[in-house]
């Protein structure tokens, strides 16, 4: 049984993004709550789970009901933060965070340096030394309540960084994006009774139970996660601002108002010299998508160019509609 419950929140935690909708439920531990004595005691465990962690569960399905989001599978919920609003943003990162929390602790799962994440931790950060160094720094400066994030960027290397309150390198408003594979609490109520202002003691003492077995796989599991290139396409900030003023000039042409597109064709035709100028992400570097972004490039200034000279809604719908067209190749390849 206690194998079962453990191999749940594995999948809870890893594969959360791929999870069935909500209505969610709070996870079981995989030990007692006194398993992490003496350096987490049990009445923090407990009340960390069972009330904190339980309060998030409640209030996501209560700000969920009847939204949009309320179909959606966890991470596709918190990959949409910005737009899903303050409830959901925070108990859906609230029930995230603290899924993943609980599986990567225990005792008796020691760093092993030749382990897949071992071998990377020594490659992009320097070893455990310097990962624990690292990640101390951004949980004891994280002002007020937040996270420390061990976590793989889209390139496919480790990181460290932290976030406010119950955010997450997976969320849209997230300056630095990946897929956590390590977190630590670092708000009061996860060390509070037993060391209450000395976030330093408590930092130094959560390194005694991480599993970093789980922390492996979890690793493994981020290299092969398609998340990962979602959230490489969804980081890609300039064809994000070019696709906001398409979205606001084309929609309207369709419905016969070209006011917008005559307003801001020079916009557009600037977000996508943006595109061309900036960093096109790793993965979608490939010739086809660069050829792309020229052919997007020249359309917008061609099409920037008819609204100067003021030519007719009919030649600048042609114009727009080729240009959207272009636009949906490079989103498309980018999915492929």
């Amino acid at each position: 049984m206690r194998h079962l419950i453990f191999a749940f929140l594995v999948t809870l935690a890893t594969t959360a993004w791929a999870q069935p909708a909500g209505p969610f439920i709070l996870p079981l531990l995989p030990y007692n709550y006194d398993a992490l004595e003496p350096y987490i005691d049990a009445q923090t465990m407990e009340i960390h789970h069972s009330k904190h962690h339980q309060a998030y569960v409640n209030n996501l399905n209560k700000a969920l009901a009847g939204t949009k989001f309320e179909a959606m599978p966890l991470t596709d919920i918190i990959m949409r933060a910005e737009r899903a609003g303050a409830a959901i943003r925070n108990n859906a990162g609230g029930h995230y965070n603290h899924s993943l929390f609980w599986s990567i602790l225990g005792k008796g799962a020691a760093f092993n340096p030749k382990s897949k994440v071992g071998e990377a931790i020594i490659a992009d950060l320097g070893g455990l030394d310097s990962l624990q160094k690292m990640l101390n720094k951004e949980a004891s400066s994280r002002f007020g309540s937040g996270w420390a994030w061990l976590y793989l960027t889209p390139d496919k290397k480790l990181a460290v960084c932290s976030s406010p309150n119950q955010d997450n390198p997976i969320m849209d408003v997230s300056t630095y994006r990946g897929i956590p594979i390590l977190g630590i609490d670092v708000w009061e109520h996860a060390y509070y009774l037993k060391y209450q202002n000395k976030r330093g003691d408590y930092l130094s003492a959560i390194w005694n139970v991480i599993n970093w077995n789980q922390v492996n796989e979890n690793y493994l599991n981020a290299l092969n996660d398609d998340l990962l290139r979602v959230i490489e396409k969804d980081a890609w900030t300039e064809l994000k601002e070019f696709h906001k003023v398409m979205a606001a000039t084309f929609h309207p042409a369709e419905e016969g108002d070209f006011k917008p597109i005559r307003e801001r064709s020079g916009e557009m035709a600037l977000k996508a010299m943006a595109i061309q100028k900036g960093r096109i992400p790793t993965s979608f570097n490939t010739p086809e998508i660069n050829k792309a972004v020229a052919d997007l490039v020249l359309g917008a200034e061609k099409l920037n160019m008819a609204v100067k000279k003021n030519k007719k809604d009919k030649e600048l719908n042609k114009q727009l509609t080729a240009l959207h067209d272009v636009f949906h190749t490079i989103q498309g390849l980018c999915s492929h």
